[in-house]
């Protein structure tokens, strides 16, 4: 089994930045697939970003690209989302997810979710 933990939600201007981290616990996740998934209120799950096991490859969602940066430490459990330039519709609980396969992560599905962090971008 793996426990996943967000953190480094909060509340930042538009145009601020923050950076999410999901430390992973139960097994190492050096082999899995990780990604972030978000919610915002009322709406449905969005995809937002994948990075396969090696950090070799990563996938955004069209809406985060050039703004959102996904990377992760293997060495430390832990998997990261930067984001600059945020937007109020970036407002959302963001979900850590992992998964042995890129594929389903980058499709917005996992085997392992987080409890969410929430993340407002005021205007």
């Amino acid at each position: 089994q793996v426990q996943l933990v967000e953190s480094g939600g909060g509340l930042v201007q538009t145009g601020g930045s923050l950076r999410l981290s999901c430390a992973a616990s139960g097994r190492t996740v050096s082999r899995d697939a990780m990604g972030w998934i978000r919610q915002a209120p009322g709406k449905e799950r969005e995809f937002v970003a994948a990075i396969n096991w090696s950090g070799g490859t990563t996938y955004y969602a069209d809406s985060v690209k050039g703004r959102f940066t996904i990377s992760r430490d293997n060495a430390t459990n832990t998997v990261y989302l930067q984001m600059n330039s945020l937007k109020p519709e970036d407002t959302a609980v963001y979900y850590c997810v992992a998964d042995a396969s890129f594929f389903t992560v980058a499709t917005g599905a996992g085997d392992y979710w987080g409890q969410g962090t929430q993340v407002t971008v005021s205007s």
